[in-house]
């Protein structure tokens, strides 16, 4: 009988970023299934942007690799975009832009078919919620809104991967609540990592959690595996030494550095 198991969609294997002296990422190790939400969490300045970036290309690794959809990103960086929609921290967006001169710009950059194209865009504006901003300048939008153009700009070639970093950073409540229940629904048909330091975020959207501290992977399981008297709140304050340094780390402000090739 063939392989029934999912097909493995994001992959890490001993992805490290060093950037001089100081490790930024360690040895992560971890392969995301089809279908699959899961939270990266970790305090800031864990390592969660510096692996994103190299799990969607924008950084190469120092050591290790990563795949998307199978493809390896630094050897096969055009087709393993074709398969993800990356939504970093601050968008990729054009201040004098409206937010549909914004899509039909990233549908040319990439190279969809003029035929297809403002279909896409069709779908992505109702995914969105984004028709009644269409023909405001970006820069003149709220936080919420210009998330969602950031959002629909990553969806508008249908990708089968989504990766996106903090994205219900400096949202409001309701606009927080949004976001989460159009993560939810895009869950249904695509493989989404979402890294965060929020607590509540990994119980609303994860089905499961990546923990990474001081750069290095701590914790990969559900998250009731991670919660302790139905809280995640004491189980990350220790796993993460309660933002204290690790034993015989640097103390704040100081780099973490390298010895004999290997980051501490």
């Amino acid at each position: 009988m063939g392989d029934t198991s999912p097909r493995i969609m994001i992959e890490a294997k001993g992805l490290t970023k060093y950037f001089g002296p100081f490790v930024a990422v360690k040895n992560l190790d971890f392969a995301i299934p089809q279908g699959q939400i899961v939270a990266f969490l970790g305090p800031n300045g864990a390592g969660k942007s510096t692996t994103m970036r190299m799990l969607s290309g924008f950084l190469a690794p120092s050591e290790g690799s990563a795949r998307i959809a199978g493809f390896d990103v630094a050897e096969s960086r055009i087709e393993a975009a074709k398969h993800l929609g990356y939504l970093p921290e601050n968008g990729p967006l054009y201040n004098d832009m409206t937010p549909l001169g914004l899509l039909e710009f990233f549908g040319e950059a990439r190279c969809i078919d003029p035929a297809k194209l403002p279909e896409r865009i069709e779908v992505v504006i109702e995914q969105c919620a984004i028709r009644d901003v269409l023909e405001k300048p970006i820069g003149k939008l709220s936080r919420g809104y210009r998330q969602r153009v950031g959002l629909a700009q990553a969806l508008l070639h249908d990708p089968d991967v989504l990766i996106m970093d903090e994205p219900t950073a400096g949202l409001d409540p309701n606009q927080i609540r949004d976001f989460r229940q159009n993560i939810k629904v895009l869950g249904r048909t695509k493989t989404i990592l979402i890294s965060t330091h929020i607590l509540q975020e990994v119980l609303a959207v994860g089905e499961r959690v990546l923990l990474i501290h001081d750069g290095v992977l701590i914790f990969d399981g559900s998250p009731r595996e991670l919660e302790q008297d139905g809280s995640l709140e004491e189980p990350f304050y220790r796993m993460t030494n309660y933002g204290n340094p690790p034993s015989g780390a640097p103390a704040p402000g100081e780099p973490r550095t390298m010895k004999g090739g290997e980051g501490e």
